[in-house]
């Protein structure tokens, strides 16, 4: 299976996300509008609870979250690996609920902070392997001291991908793969498969169009194999 496959795969389940709130519309909403998620919203009573949402994926519920903690997705944090305090327990929350919803116009903010939660997953769990695509190698030298202290400070096999226009450092536990094919060079890729905890396995592809991705996360190990198998073929 490609990555192409897999995007198509995701974009043809149906998901839905429903604010409840009182007063008028939320940022939230708009955001997710604009990165193509279905959003309807609905009344909250007075004096009722705080605002929340309740997302639904194939028509079956996914989980409901407060709408504060999903706000984090409108400023998603940005730090090193292993820094826990960098990650509210909302994100990881919203790692969960909007796995494998297909999000478009996202920025390359919005995907280093889904980057750095797979890259902070495999640093706790510190043994496995970690397939990451920088779409092109010199992309990678803005990236080197989060993988050079990922390498030293892990026993994870960490294989980078890219097409070959820059030769990047040596790293210890970092193997360098050129994509001569550029069959990923449209993509911003991870997967880590959890080395011995498969709960921990999870993934990342995006399309890049114009100046803006396309793409979907994941926590499911069976997808999450999927995409190391793409890395796999190159």
């Amino acid at each position: 299976m490609t990555l192409a496959s897999l995007l198509a795969e995701c974009r043809a389940r149906r998901h839905r996300v429903t604010v409840y709130r009182s007063g008028g519309r939320l940022d939230l909403e708009r955001w997710l509008a604009d990165r193509g998620v279905a959003v309807s919203s609905r009344s909250l009573p007075a004096g009722g609870p705080s605002p929340f949402i309740e997302i639904e994926t194939d028509g079956e519920v996914a989980g409901v979250i407060g709408v504060e903690a999903v706000e984090a997705l409108l400023e998603p944090p940005i730090r090193r690996p292993g820094d826990r305090d960098g990650f509210s327990e909302g994100y990881r929350a919203l790692f969960e609920i909007f796995e494998q919803t297909v999000f478009s116009g996202m920025t390359r903010r919005e995907l280093l902070a889904v980057s750095r939660e797979i890259e902070d997953r495999a640093f706790r769990v510190g043994e496995g392997t970690l397939w990451v695509s920088f779409q092109r190698l010199s992309a990678f030298s803005s990236q080197t001291e989060v993988y050079r202290a990922l390498g030293a400070e892990t026993d994870l096999d960490i294989r980078v991908y890219g097409v070959e226009d820059w030769t990047p450092p040596p790293i210890s536990g970092v193997t360098y793969h050129a994509d001569e094919a550029a069959a990923f060079e449209p993509y911003w890729a991870l997967a880590y498969d959890g080395g011995p905890e498969r709960e921990q396995a999870c993934g990342l592809v995006a399309e890049e169009g114009s100046d803006e991705y396309t793409g979907f996360w994941t926590n499911e190990p069976a997808t999450v194999e999927a995409i190391a198998t793409a890395f796999r073929a190159v």
